[in-house]
This record gives structure tokens, C-alpha cells and sequence, in this order.
């Protein structure tokens, strides 16, 4: 056996909140304490100096997309425009010098604009003749494309979503996305998947769920990031309804994947205003787009469920959000509540959603997971939930003290590159909630995005995502200014605070709070990144 003990820093554990060392032998926490008793209980061990440092376990981001997040990072970045001129010019410059087959670009956000305008196909044709142009839009639901790239797509004026000039959605936008996948080679998205790995890997994470499906990767790009070798844990979410157990078992085996969930689109997003609503867009007409209805949502979990694989759904309209609960109970009312925990389903977003609701999807074992950040980037009075949906609704979205009051699981992601890889920005989100009264505390935003993120792929045994005596060794090391322990503004739990209750500190998630350096991520006992 190989021990490692890590002195001299400020280690997070909710077993000795004081601790100064931590014991690992063999990729596993043998033990968390003083560094002197540590010293005695572990002669002969490789000491490792900490110099004061932070050590926590590793983040696990629940929702992301690796291939198109690697591309995001070294592609034509569009999130800093303000306006459709300044897109266009964007473009123009990056046509310049990149002779890459396909332009890809993500990112572009009209309603951060200073002036209202479409990005449009004529735009994209004149900044870059003849090029095949795929510019995502900065919730991945709705795209800008040039001509020659809708020309790759057969038929695809005849599809729902379709419009010459503005951005495609719904089917007609998954068709265009298709082609434009179709125009990366393999060397291409590997070199993209290893890129937002290592990324993550320097931001503290040690594993991410890949979110696929044939509407938004395809198989092949799906299949090639589970058969990476790369120190960064990926489990695979694969976005496709089954009409029963034996297609859920065949098309798990075919596709590779650990999970028949993820993006299994019931409708799509407030900022392409395809997300499904029970009543109209504030500024626009419709209720956006249904993907699945109540009877499919409701087939695919009793599948899933009987195969004994973990099923889920993207829902973010209350439309969407009612269809799956009514899917969930009609399976609860056929074979009981406890058979459907078992499995632990997830809901992906589940940002408009009741009190009712959630005490219903509690009773299920039903997990949400969520991206803090979107309340940060579109919450608020004045943000764009309140112009799509009006201030009343949006003050409802994303309520995660309500979700987990009711007693749903929340696990955190970023939904990259809808957002970027930043935990810790991520956690302020969530503890600075621009709502009162949905905001949640520290400790419980940190447990969502660890254990909370863990139980959400499956791992239950109350050990992963901690760093208690036999728990794996995943754990990231951070340059951080002091540590503090603070309770929400709006929770009356002020307890929490007082050192004697033994509640272990985190860097400071106050607005404006810098984040952490990551220094070191450990998966396992394996360094993954830094030194």
C-alpha cells in the first residue's frame, strides 16, 4: 500500500471541519485530521506540503456537451457582441484567417443587443462568401446558418423551424446542426473533446455528463467520447425516447451510453422561445415547440424503469415541466412510487416548476439538474426571462429553495458552453439568487455540485463527492483567500454560522467574490491536473 498525507492546508470535510491534513492511500481518504496526530498515525508516509491551501472534493458537472464546449473554446466566440453589426464584423475577421471547411461560432445573444436585429442568412453569406457557416446561438436552441450549409441539408425548407433568412429552430435548426457535425473530421472533434476535458480538469472537475443524442452530437461523436482516455470521468447521457424495455437495453448497448436521459428534448429554451408554455410568449407570439407528449414521456420511464437504467428529460417550460410530471405519475400509479426511485430519474433545467410539482418529483426520487448561471445571465426584473415571459413568471424560474425544501435532489452543471466551465461562479449563482426566497446556501450549492452531482450519475453509496474515511480520492486543491461560513440572506437557519456547529468553511461566494485558483484536481488518487 502507497499513503500520501497532505499537510498544512485547510481540508473540507463535514467529519472534522478543522482538519489541517488528509491521509489518502491507494485512491482512497483514509483519514482526515491534525497535522501532528496525522504525522503519528501514518510514519512513513509521502508528505505533502500544502502551504495553507484549500482542499475540497472535485466538482462533477452534470450537463455538458464536451465536443461542442472544445470547439466553443477555440472557434469564433460571439458572446461579447452587442449588436448584429458587430457580429457580422466578427465574423468577417474570423473568415479571414481561419481556412477550417466549416466556420463555427457559438455565443450570439440578441437580446443582450443595444439595437434589435436578426442575424441573418444574407449576413452571414456576404461577411463570408461561400462558406459553411454555423453560428449557435448562446442557448444552443436556435442557430444562424449560411447558405452553403443549408444547402447540405436535403429538404429543409419543409421543416418545422424553417426560415430563409432568420435563424432556424426546432427541427429544421437539429437538421442543420447535422450537417454542420457532418463537416468536422474525426481528428477534429478529438482534438475538441480533449481540449474542453483538460479544461475542465483545470477548473476542479473530475467528471462531467455528456448530454448527446442524434438531434445534438450524433453517435459517432458520442461513442468516440466514451472510448477517450483521458483523466476526466465521463458518463454518457443519450437523448433518445424507447417504447419498451427491450429497445431501452438494445439501444443503451448499441450507443454505449449509462443513461437513456439527459437531452431527451420535451420542448427547448426561453431565449429561441421554443421552450413549451401553458400560456404566450410576452414578446412574441406562440407557446413554443413540444417535442414528446405525456403518453411518450410516460413509456419511455415504465421502459426505462423495467430495463433498470436511469431515464430523463430536458424540460424547461411549465408546458413541458407539467407533461413530464403527468409522465411520471402515470408510471408511479402502475408500479408504485419506490420502484421509481430506485432508479433515481432525472429532470434536465426543470426551471418552471410549482410547489406542487416539486413535492410530486420529491416523492419519485425524481433529480434536478440545473444551471445556476441561468438565473445569473437572464434573471432579474430586466433580464431576458422577464421579457420573454414577463416580470411575473420569471420571478418563478429556477426556484431552487423551493425544489429542495420539497425535498428533490439538485445537482448543478453549466450546460456547456450554453455557459462556461466555472464552478465557483456557478455557486455564487446559486447563492445569490436574483429571486428572494430561491436562493440556497453555501454548503448546500457545494453538496450539489459533489455528492448532490455523484447521486445524479447513479453513485449513492454517501461516501463520493466527500472527503470522509473511505471515500474516493477526488479532490481539487485551491489558492484561496479566507474561508467563511455564511447562511443565505433569506433563510432564517442562522445557526449554520456559529463555529460550534462544526459547519466546515468555503471561499467566500459574495457577489464579486473572486474565484479560487485551481491548483491540483485528483481523481481516484490520479493528479489529472497541475503539479
Amino acid at each position: 500500500m502507497s499513503t500520501q498525507l497532505l499537510l498544512g492546508g485547510r481540508i473540507y470535510s463535514p467529519t472534522a471541519p478543522d482538519a489541517s491534513a488528509i491521509a489518502i492511500t491507494d485512491g482512497i481518504v483514509t483519514w482526515t485530521g491534525e497535522d501532528r496526530t496525522g504525522r503519528a498515525l501514518h510514519p512513513g508516509a509521502e508528505e505533502i506540503d500544502l502551504a495553507g491551501s484549500f482542499v475540497a472534493p472535485a466538482f462533477v458537472d452534470t450537463h455538458v456537451h464536451t465536443t461542442a464546449y472544445g470547439l466553443a473554446l477555440g472557434a469564433l466566440d460571439l458572446s461579447a457582441c452587442r449588436s448584429r453589426g458587430e457580429c457580422v464584423r466578427e465574423i468577417r475577421r474570423y473568415a479571414l484567417k481561419s481556412s477550417d471547411p466549416l466556420i463555427w461560432g457559438h455565443g450570439w445573444d440578441d437580446t443582450a443587443w443595444d439595437e434589435a436585429g436578426v442575424l441573418s442568412t444574407s449576413d452571414l453569406d456576404e461577411a463570408a462568401p461561400g462558406r459553411p457557416i454555423y453560428l449557435a446561438r448562446v442557448d444552443s436552441h436556435s442557430a444562424a446558418s449560411s447558405t452553403v450549409l443549408r444547402a447540405a441539408s436535403s429538404e429543409l425548407n419543409a421543416l418545422a423551424g424553417f426560415h430563409p433568412e432568420h435563424a432556424l429552430t426546432g427541427d429544421a435548426h437539429h437538421a442543420v446542426r447535422r450537417a454542420a457535425l457532418n463537416l468536422l473530421t474525426p481528428a477534429a472533434r478529438a482534438a475538441a473533446r480533449t481540449s474542453a476535458l483538460d479544461y475542465a480538469a483545470s477548473q476542479g472537475i473530475c467528471a462531467v455528463h455528456e448530454c448527446g443524442g442524434p438531434d445534438i452530437s450524433g453517435r459517432d461523436d458520442f461513442q468516440e467520447l466514451l472510448a477517450i482516455d483521458h483523466g476526466v470521468e465521463v458518463r454518457g447521457y443519450w437523448g433518445e425516447s424507447v417504447s419498451s424495455a427491450d429497445h431501452a437495453r438494445t439501444l443503451a448497448q448499441e450507443t454505449g451510453a449509462h443513461a437513456l436521459g439527459g437531452d431527451l428534448f420535451v420542448d427547448g429554451s426561453i431565449g429561441s422561445r421554443t421552450a413549451w408554455l401553458s400560456a404566450p410568449y410576452n414578446d412574441g407570439p406562440g407557446t413554443g415547440l413540444s417535442f414528446l407528449d405525456v403518453d411518450a414521456i410516460a413509456t419511455h420511464v415504465a421502459a426505462c424503469t423495467e430495463a433498470g437504467i436511469q431515464a430523463g428529460f430536458h424540460a424547461i417550460g411549465d408546458a413541458a415541466v407539467s407533461a413530464v410530471v403527468q409522465g411520471f405519475s402515470r408510471v408511479a400509479a402502475a408500479i408504485g412510487g419506490p420502484a421509481l426511485a430506485a432508479l433515481g430519474h432525472r429532470v434536465e433545467h426543470v426551471e418552471m416548476v410549482s410547489g406542487e410539482q416539486a413535492a410530486k418529483l420529491a416523492s419519485w426520487g425524481v433529480i434536478a439538474s440545473m444551471q445556476p448561471m441561468f438565473d445569473e445571465l437572464w434573471g432579474g426584473e430586466e433580464g431576458m426571462y422577464a421579457r420573454r415571459l414577463g416580470v411575473d413568471r420569471a420571478r418563478t424560474l429556477n426556484p431552487l429553495a423551493q425544489l429542495a425544501s420539497s425535498g428533490v435532489s439538485l445537482a448543478f452543471s453549466s450546460d456547456a458552453p450554453v455557459t462556461g466551465l466555472d464552478p465557483w461562479r456557478m455557486l455564487r449563482a446559486a447563492v445569490n439568487h436574483r429571486t428572494e426566497g430561491s436562493a440556497i446556501s453555501p454548503r448546500a450549492a457545494f453538496s450539489a455540485a459533489t455528492r448532490g452531482a455523484w447521486r445524479a450519475g447513479g453513485v449513492r453509496d454517501g461516501l463520493a463527492g466527500t472527503l470522509t474515511p473511505g471515500a474516493p480520492a477526488s479532490y481539487a486543491i485551491w489558492d484561496a483567500t479566507d474561508l467563511v461560513v455564511r447562511a443565505p440572506k433569506d433563510s432564517v437557519a442562522r445557526w449554520s454560522t456559529d463555529p460550534r456547529a462544526g459547519v466546515p468553511a468555503l471561499p467566500s461566494l459574495e457577489p464579486g467574490s473572486p474565484s479560487p485558483t485551481c491548483l491540483r484536481t485528483v481523481h481516484r488518487g490520479r493528479t489529472i491536473h497541475g503539479a
